[in-house]
């Protein structure tokens, strides 16, 4: 099996280091950094398979440093947090992170978010196809570079906001459940609630702007994609 390999950015050295040892006893390897702008330096060079960002950091706080990664790379991110507000972690999801840890976590709780993640992440399917595009209504998948546009208009989706409206624009008409949209779009190991799912789909409405009718409410069942 592959080793991955982990970036914890942490400014406390104590947690990374407490971190790095529960990483390394299972076997990852960790590459370290105390700040967002030394993160994306070793980013430059590197990419690991996840990383574990701290939130609650001095200058620049993880949700910022969070956009800016994601900017340049698509790494999966588990965010790291002293704050169990609701709020954070739904901005959190927002952000495109994969999970929420709070702090203080049990080195077990930490190992299993890590590895249902990237489980997740490495049973993702490659896109291999002739047709590398497809058209659904006003939508405009490319789907190799994984971006969208609605009615010639480009959308800025996270990952997940992408893969979210891509299964539910391929299945027209169906109706999903949230635990079924949870299970398909994050995995069965995911350890989030179903209220992740309604995050993405108010979020997803936002971004369609004068589309937004084409995710439609199926109240006390779920979600469907129509074309009115």
């Amino acid at each position: 099996m592959e080793n991955k390999t982990i970036l914890v950015v942490d400014d406390e050295q104590d947690m990374r280091q407490l971190i790095r040892l529960y990483l390394q006893k299972d076997g990852y390897s960790v590459m370290e950094a105390a700040d967002g702008d030394t993160a994306r330096t070793l980013l430059e060079n590197q990419t690991p398979h996840l990383i574990l960002l701290d939130v609650m950091m001095p200058i620049k706080d993880g949700f910022t440093v969070a956009k800016e990664i994601h900017s340049k790379k698509n790494i999966p991110i588990i965010f790291l947090t002293a704050r169990s507000d609701e709020t954070d972690r739904i901005y959190g999801l927002k952000l495109g992170a994969d999970d929420y840890v709070v702090k203080p976590f049990s080195p077990g709780e930490l190992l299993a978010r890590v590895a249902a993640v990237l489980r997740r992440v490495s049973q993702e399917p490659s896109i291999s196809l002739e047709d590398d595009t497809k058209v659904i209504g006003p939508l405009h998948f490319n789907l190799k570079a994984r971006k969208v546009s609605c009615d010639g208009q480009a959308l800025t989706l996270t990952l997940k906001e992408y893969e979210l409206l891509y299964f539910l624009a391929m299945h027209r008409d169906q109706v999903f459940s949230r635990e079924h949209l949870l299970q398909k779009i994050w995995g069965v190991d995911y350890l989030g609630s179903e209220r992740t799912v309604d995050t993405h789909i108010k979020t997803l409405r936002i971004k369609l702007m004068n589309s937004s009718s084409l995710i439609q409410t199926v109240w006390g069942v779920g979600y469907k994609f129509e074309i009115i």
